[in-house]
């Protein structure tokens, strides 16, 4: 729950950062799509939805690029390695 808060709390100081500056743009979205990003943002403004979904769409692509970076770990435990190592203590 603790990583939940901490997430929620980088995106919104992501998306309230201003060290970009701002921009103002004139964008066609479906008003549905909208209003869910609203629920799940908890956001109080359209603007602040669209903010914190842009915030958290470049996020997730930093991370992809992090994961491309560093490949995938093909000598990790399994469940069952870890429930034998754990049984033989």
């Amino acid at each position: 729950m603790e990583a939940l808060k901490w997430r929620e709390h980088r995106l919104e100081k992501e998306a309230k950062s201003d060290t970009f500056g701002s921009m103002k743009t004139t964008v066609d979205l479906p008003e549905e799509e909208l209003e869910e990003a609203m629920l799940h943002t908890k956001a109080k403004t359209k603007t602040e939805a669209v903010s914190l979904a842009v915030a958290d769409y470049n996020r997730r692509q930093r991370l992809a690029k992090l994961a491309d970076r560093f490949g995938t770990f093909t000598d990790m435990m399994t469940r069952t390695d870890l429930k034998k190592l754990r049984e033989n203590r």
